[in-house]
Parts: C-alpha cells; sequence; structure tokens
C-alpha cells in the first residue's frame, strides 16, 4: 500500500473517531439552549427528565451494540460496516437538526448511536490494516488519543456552535462526516474476513438495552410518577427481570454480548466494576457543571463551554506525563489515586460553589486536578482490565469495558435527574447528585485495591493438559443456542 494511501485511510479512521467523540461532549454544553427551545420545563411542556433521554438512549445503544456489529463486520467485512456506520452517523446528525420535539431527538440520537458503534471496532481494524507493522503503535496511539482531544475541544466547540443555534451541534457532522465519507469510499478496502466467526446474539443486545433503559426509566420518571408507584416500581421491576433474562441467555449463548468466563478473571472483573461505578460517578459531573453556569449563574453557552474546558484538556496532558514518568508504578494503584482525586475535586466544588459567580476560587482549581484524575483513572482501569486476558480475547476485553462506560455513564445521568426532579432549587439538587457523585467516586476507588488482591492471589497458570483458560473463554456454558 502506498504512503499516500495509508496516510488517508489513518486520516478517516482517525476522523471517524474524533467526529463521533466530540459529538458526546458538544451536546451537554447545548443541553440548556435545547431545553429552552423545546420548551422544558413549560406547563403541560416536556421533562427534564424526558430531556434526559438525548443523553441516555446514545449511551444505551452504543453499549448494546457495539460488540455484536464488531463481530458481525468481521464475518461481512469491517469496510461495508465503517462506511455503512459513518453514513448512518452523518444523516442521523441531519436528522438531529431537524427534529421537532424531544422524542424525534430521541429517536435521531439512537440512529446516531449506531452509527457510532459501527464504526468503533471496524476503524481502529481498518486503520492498523492499512499501516506497515513498525508503524502500528504510533497509529493506535493517534487513534486512542483522538477521544482525549474531543473532550478538551469539545466544551468550547459546542459552547460556540450552541449560541448560534443549537442544531449546529449535529450540524457540525454534516460536512466533516461527508469528506471523510468520500474518502472511505474511495480508498478503503477491506480487511480480511473471518467467515466462520460465530453469529452474535442480536437478541441478548436488546434484552442489554431494555434492561438498562428500563432501569433508568425509573429512576428519570420518579420525581414525576412517586418512588411508591406502580409505574416506577414496575420499570425497575422489569428491569432487574429483564438482565436476569439476559444473563441466562449469555451463559447459553455461543457468541454472547457479555463472556462469562471473562468475568471469571478477578482482575478483568474489578476493573470492569471499577469503570461502571468511576463512571456512576463521573458522568454527570460536567452536566451538573454546564447545568450550574447556565442555570444558577446565567452565563451563556460560548462562556460556559470556554469555562468547563480546562479539566477535560488535563487528561491527556496527565496520560502523556504518566506514561513517560509513572512506567514502573502498578496501574491498579493509578486507578485508585485518580479515582480519590476526583471524588476529592467533586467534593471542594460542591462545598464551594457559590450562588454568585465564582469561577477561579470555586471550580477552575477542582476541575484542573478532576481532569487530572480522571486522567489517572480511565486509561488504568483499562490497562488493569488487559493485563491476564489471553491475546484473543483483547478486542472482546475492551469492548467490554466500553460498555460497562457506557452503562455507567446512563445510570449516572439517570440519578442526576432523579435529584434534580425532587428538588424544588435548582441549586440544591446539582449540589445533592454532586455528593451522590462523591460517593460513587469513593467507592470505585475500592476497584484498584480488589485488582491489586487479586493479583497477588490469582491461582498459577493450569498445566498443559489442562483446559486453557483462552480455551475456556472461547466455550459458552451449556449448550449454544442459535442466533
Amino acid at each position: 500500500m502506498s504512503p499516500t494511501r495509508a496516510g488517508i485511510i489513518v486520516f478517516v479512521a482517525v476522523g471517524a473517531s474524533f467526529m463521533s467523540g466530540l459529538d458526546l461532549f458538544v451536546v451537554n454544553v447545548a443541553f440548556d439552549q435545547i431545553a429552552a427551545s423545546f420548551g422544558v420545563g413549560a406547563a403541560g411542556g416536556p421533562t427534564f427528565g424526558d430531556l434526559s433521554w438525548i443523553l441516555n438512549i446514545y449511551a444505551v445503544i452504543y453499549a448494546a451494540l457495539l460488540v455484536p456489529l464488531g463481530r458481525l463486520a468481521d464475518r461481512y467485512g469491517r469496510r461495508m460496516m465503517f462506511v455503512g456506520g459513518l453514513a448512518l452517523f452523518v444523516l442521523s446528525s441531519a436528522a438531529c437538526a431537524l427534529a421537532w420535539d424531544v422524542w424525534a431527538l430521541v429517536v435521531a440520537r439512537a440512529l446516531q448511536a449506531a452509527g457510532a458503534s459501527a464504526m468503533t471496532p471496524t476503524g481502529l481494524s481498518i486503520l492498523l490494516a492499512a499501516l506497515p507493522v513498525h508503524k502500528r503503535v504510533g497509529g493506535v496511539r493517534m487513534w486512542s488519543a483522538t477521544g482525549a482531544a474531543a473532550a478538551a475541544m469539545g466544551p468550547t466547540v459546542g459552547g460556540f456552535l450552541a449560541q448560534i443555534a443549537w442544531q449546529w451541534v449535529f450540524l457540525i457532522n454534516l460536512p466533516i462526516g461527508a469528506v471523510l465519507l468520500w474518502f472511505a469510499i474511495r480508498h478503503v478496502r477491506d480487511t480480511e474476513r473471518d467467515p466462520d466467526a460465530r453469529t452474535p446474539d442480536l437478541f441478548g443486545a436488546l434484552l442489554l438495552a431494555f434492561a438498562v433503559g428500563l432501569f433508568a426509566l425509573g429512576l428519570v420518571q420518579s420525581p414525576e410518577w412517586g418512588w411508591a408507584s406502580p409505574a416506577t416500581i414496575g420499570a425497575l421491576v422489569a428491569s432487574g427481570l429483564t438482565a436476569l433474562l439476559f444473563v441466562w441467555r449469555s451463559r447459553r449463548h455461543s457468541s454472547p454480548v457479555i463472556n462469562p468466563a471473562l468475568l471469571r478473571i478477578r482482575t478483568f472483573m474489578w476493573a470492569n466494576s471499577g469503570m461502571l461505578i468511576f463512571n456512576i460517578g463521573f458522568s454527570a459531573n460536567t452536566l451538573i457543571y454546564v447545568l450550574w453556569m447556565q442555570q444558577v449563574w446565567g452565563w451563556p453557552a460560548w462562556l460556559t463551554g470556554l469555562a468547563v474546558a480546562p479539566g477535560p484538556a488535563m487528561v491527556p496532558i496527565t496520560v502523556a506525563l504518566t506514561s513517560r514518568f509513572l512506567r514502573g508504578v502498578p496501574p491498579a494503584r493509578l486507578a485508585t489515586i485518580g479515582a480519590l482525586v476526583v471524588a476529592a475535586a467533586t467534593a471542594y466544588i460542591a462545598l464551594n460553589f457559590g450562588l454568585e459567580a465564582n469561577y477561579w476560587t470555586g471550580f477552575f482549581p477542582a476541575t484542573i486536578v478532576s481532569g487530572m484524575g480522571v486522567g489517572l483513572a480511565s486509561p488504568n482501569l483499562m490497562a488493569s482490565a488487559a493485563q491476564e486476558l489471553p491475546p484473543a480475547q483483547s478486542s472482546t476485553g475492551t469492548a467490554m469495558m466500553t460498555m460497562a462506560r457506557q452503562i455507567g455513564y446512563v445510570i449516572g445521568i439517570s440519578v442526576l435527574f432523579a435529584i434534580i426532579g425532587a428538588q424544588q432549587v435548582a441549586a440544591d439538587g446539582f449540589r445533592a447528585a454532586l455528593w451522590v457523585s462523591f460517593g460513587a467516586l469513593i467507592v470505585a476507588s475500592l476497584a484498584g485495591l480488589g485488582i491489586a488482591a487479586a493479583r497477588r492471589t490469582r491461582r498459577p497458570a493450569p498445566s498443559s493438559t489442562s483446559r486453557t483458560r483462552a480455551a475456556e473463554l472461547d466455550e459458552p456454558e451449556g449448550a449454544p443456542e442459535p442466533a
């Protein structure tokens, strides 16, 4: 492959990753403008709980489809899945901008998430296939760094776009996506397929989406329905039953969404638990800060975007410094320190955020520290999860960690809206949610201790006559069930 064509493919893969990552952060800053446009809070209008689905549906669909679409791409072609996912993402972005009410926007966001979940696993595979072996590490680093770059730029970009009109946070994807799509169709070639790849459990993915979605529904609607109402109880009970059905099916299917055998690796189980709980605590924080600045301080979207950007900007800086100067420190220890640092920053903001704007004393120092904590916690939880995975299961393990992060995001956002919906004063709800976040982050810090303990007490490797762990991971429990 010529260097020029390889460079174009890297541009397409990295650009698609950046575009989908940017979309996660620009929407947060435009949230208040979207609410005002749809009359959220007005008599007879939608509630903030309804509006939360603009964020939640994206994470639910993304989490449920990430593994199945990755496996379908292995079997039927990564190029087709990547180009199709990119096209769907661009078209659904246009649909988001044209949405006439909250629920039309929610449906369009669900389609966006489906496109993103098709692009994510295939983009990296296409990038690696385009590069010579000695350049692949650099390519992976570049691809991975796009998430941090999107987090750093998202609030600022979203703030300025939302100041024009909230629709622009979605319309910006059209010219970018059109250029990427043109290059992808012309230059991306299919990588080697695996015709023997097992058909993924698409029904299991649907069960997972319903289980998480029903749980979020019960939490978000609890202020309006009441905790003791049949609707709230019914949603939570249905979520639990659906989750049990999902677990049962995952133990029997030949290619489950979540491989139960992976969770029997204790370090991996602890890392996934830590990622889930860390994101329950952390996910709502940025949205709280945005809403506080816009609703309590009365700041415009562009100023809010600039104000919250320094924290995310510290994440890639911290990752780079950690990789250079703290290579000998176990990832589990760094993850614990990171979660505690974010918890301390959250407590500082909860205690010092004022009803009058006090950005430089009440927020700025803590958001810098919080960004450093995220840079320590999140990548090192991922690294801890990968340490004892068999090489053949590394992609699946990474996808499961991403899934845990997205499910934690949904739960965190849902808890936020359950809390602020139950308060008469917005600032009281935001502050209470920050303390719940603080508690979740403290619990998440225990995952690092669990990982360290599991590594100290892990059993010796099985003998050559025993069934290897890799073989165990490739075999489901019980008789395989057709997809």
